[in-house]
């Protein structure tokens, strides 16, 4: 069975920073990409941040110049650093991983971002 545990969530005020985590399964062998996405109330998911096994890295507009997500191969782990965060970032955020068979899902964790 696939397990992805997300860390890192939690309450921040705006312009402060956040470290997210996602470990996947040591058997999940073959990793394409890691990344996550984020949901906040009433909007549609949408990308935050992906890398793949070669270090290549995309990011959703939004997040451009703020963000930066990096990846450990030997752990199965991808990073989300997280700075300058505004109101607009809260959302449950989710890991993603990819591989040749089929896509996985973390269960998310919340960030929360006061004014």
């Amino acid at each position: 069975q696939v397990q992805l545990v997300e860390s890192g969530g939690g309450l921040v005020q705006a312009g402060g920073s956040l470290r997210l985590s996602c470990a996947a399964s040591e058997h999940l062998l073959q990793i394409n990409s890691m990344g996550w996405f984020r949901q906040a109330p009433g909007k549609q998911r949408e990308l935050v941040a992906a890398i793949t096994r070669d270090g290549r890295a995309n990011y959703g507009d939004s997040v451009k110049g703020r963000f930066a997500i990096s990846g450990d191969n030997a752990k199965n782990t991808v990073y989300l650093q997280m700075h300058s965060l505004i109101p607009e970032d809260t959302a449950v955020y989710y890991c993603k991983v990819e591989n040749p068979y089929s896509d996985y899902w973390g269960r998310g964790t919340q960030v929360t971002v006061s004014s």
